[in-house]
């Protein structure tokens, strides 16, 4: 058992399978929060029009600081342990997300403690303050419940685009090297980061918005693209950091060990 430790490949899946799965798990459970990218910079909203829909702008799920990780992550195993290595930890990460979900159902209908409603209110902060944080909070089970107790449609259509997202990059990745060979790693991982970016980003406003809440579809593609600007051009400005990992990973694994391996994951 020891010496399954001590392989250079089986450490390098573990610290890579490891990042992957906690950035995707974390990413949905803060997805529940809408940001304004404008606004957290310190500028007013672009208020953009498109298919007639007005006063458009970046109001993005707080997920998408941590999904471009996921997706430079899935470039970088795709490259070494190849499409069975991304596919498996795809399903897999799917499941545990699905898992935590159910867990945070089941919580969410526990009787909360009396104390515990109001325990997040410290006794040291002054009167002042714990009003005006009652005003806010009152009642820290309700708040539990709604930050929490995400719509369903989201959950599935969440779920289902980074399936489909995984798999298609999977794909692209695999021919856009098998038509290169080992040069242009640029095009092969943020190309197919692109375009399965692109279906990430319609699949899960489709699913949650046009389907679960029935929102007009030119508002729903006009929301899909604003969302998928960002993830693209977050695809692009991340493909520095996909040539730092890639050197990293083949100074520790050596060049044979590492064209070894690069070998193995074509097939």
């Amino acid at each position: 058992m020891h010496n399954h430790f001590a392989s250079k490949p089986n450490r390098l899946w573990i610290l890579l399978a490891g990042i992957f799965l906690t950035n995707a798990i974390v990413a949905e459970f803060m997805g529940v929060k809408l940001f304004s990218l404008e606004k957290t910079f310190g500028y007013q909203p672009v208020n953009w029009n498109l298919f007639g829909q007005s006063g458009l702008a970046f109001t993005l799920s707080a997920g998408v600081l941590l999904w471009p990780i996921v997706f430079v992550m899935t470039d970088i195993i795709n490259e070494y342990f190849g499409r069975r290595g991304i596919r498996m930890l795809s399903y897999l990460t799917a499941g545990l997300i699905a898992y935590g979900f159910l867990m945070l159902y089941l919580s969410i209908g526990l009787e909360p403690a009396d104390f515990w409603r109001t325990a997040h209110i410290k006794p040291d902060m002054s009167p002042d303050a714990q009003a005006a944080l009652r005003g806010q909070v009152s009642d820290y089970n309700t708040a539990f419940a709604v930050v929490f107790g995400q719509s369903l449609w989201i959950i599935v259509g969440s779920l289902v685009a980074f399936l489909v997202a995984q798999i298609v990059d999977v794909s692209i990745f695999h021919r856009i090297k098998n038509a290169t060979g080992e040069d242009k790693i640029w095009l092969r991982a943020t190309g197919s980061s692109l375009v399965s970016q692109f279906l990430d980003s319609f699949v899960v406003v489709f699913i949650a918005l046009y389907i679960g809440q029935q929102l007009p579809f030119l508002q729903v593609l006009a929301i899909s693209i604003m969302s998928y600007l960002y993830k693209a051009i977050m695809a692009v400005a991340l493909t520095p950091v996909i040539y730092l990992v890639h050197g990293a990973i083949e100074r520790y694994l050596g060049p044979d060990l590492a064209a070894e391996m690069k070998r193995a994951a074509q097939q």
